[in-house]
C-alpha cells in the first residue's frame, strides 16, 4: 500500500499525528502518500469530536482549507490556519505550527521511523505509538530524578 504524491515528491505513505500543545501524539494515521491531507483531515474530525468534545480550536497549514474548515465550525470549533509569509525564503517558525513539525523531528530520531520499512501500514501507525511511549517515559523518569 502505497501511493506517489506530486507536491511533495515522494513516494510511499504519510504520516499525518494530531497532537496537544505540548507535542504529545494524540493520533496517528498513516496513509498512501497520494491521499491528500484535506481528506485525512475528514475522516479524523469526527474522532476527535467524539474523544475529545472539550476542543474548541485547532490549528493547521493551508493543506487543511476548505470542507474540513467548514466541518469543523459546524461542530463548533474554530479552525485557524497559519499561513507562511510569502516574502520570507527558507524555513522560519511559525506559531503553534512548529509544534507538530518538532513532534515530527522527535519521531525521526528513531531509526525505525527514520525511513519507511514496515510493510504493513498498521505496523507504522504502531511504531509512532511505541516511540511516542518511550519519549513520555523517558521525560517522566528525567522529571522523577530531577524531583528527588
Amino acid at each position: 500500500m502505497r501511493g506517489y504524491d506530486g507536491g511533495k515528491k515522494i513516494k510511499g505513505r504519510k504520516r499525518h499525528i494530531i497532537v496537544d500543545t505540548m507535542g504529545n501524539v494524540v493520533r496517528a494515521f498513516v496513509t498512501e502518500a497520494n491521499i491528500g491531507d484535506r481528506a485525512v483531515a475528514q475522516w479524523l474530525l469526527p474522532w476527535i469530536v467524539k474523544h475529545f468534545p472539550r476542543v474548541k480550536k485547532i490549528w493547521a497549514d493551508q493543506g487543511y482549507t476548505g470542507d474540513f474548515v467548514e466541518q469543523a465550525t459546524t461542530n463548533g470549533i474554530d479552525v485557524e490556519i497559519k499561513p507562511r509569509d510569502p516574502t520570507q525564503r527558507g524555513f522560519h517558525v511559525i506559531p503553534w505550527r512548529w509544534v507538530v513539525e518538532r513532534t515530527f523531528g522527535w519521531l525521526n530520531l528513531y531509526r525505525r521511523l527514520s525511513k519507511d520499512y514496515e510493510y504493513w501500514v498498521y505496523t507504522a501507525d504502531a511504531m509512532i505509538y511505541a516511540t511516542m511511549s518511550r519519549l513520555l517515559v523517558r521525560r517522566l523518569a528525567r522529571l522523577r530524578a530531577e524531583a528527588s
